[in-house]
């Protein structure tokens, strides 16, 4: 009885490990406007996107920039910030689940709305 308590165990940290990492995906999609209500383009990830506009931000544990294409315009700060199903993991799936949703990078997320701010 014992034995197939620790499997059972075993067998919901595996199939529940890296929460983040199966439950979220590569990108994270963020609302992006502009303070006078012009389209303009921005550039992140090496790729120009066309705002206001929903923009895909590729997750990795870094802080990026959204670099305003136009010079009237200024470019905008993205901060990292944890994603909240890496909360779920860490609890439910302990030190496997956390550290693949770190070693993947789908543990982090940006602001879910910016305004680029324009002249």
């Amino acid at each position: 009885m014992k034995t197939k308590l620790i499997g059972l165990a075993l067998a919901t940290a595996v199939l529940t490990s890296g929460c983040a990492t199966i439950l979220t995906e590569d990108t994270y999609k963020m609302n992006v406007t502009t303070s006078n209500g012009q389209q303009t383009t921005v550039a992140v990830d090496g790729q120009n996107q066309t705002v206001p506009g929903v923009v895909t931000v590729t997750k990795e544990n870094k802080n990026k920039v959204l670099v305003a294409q136009d010079a009237n315009c200024s470019n905008v700060a993205l901060n990292k910030e944890v994603e909240g199903a890496f909360f779920v993991n860490l609890l439910s799936g302990g030190v496997f689940g956390s550290s693949t949703d770190y070693g993947t990078e789908k543990m982090w997320r940006y602001q879910e709305s910016v305004t680029v701010p324009c002249k």
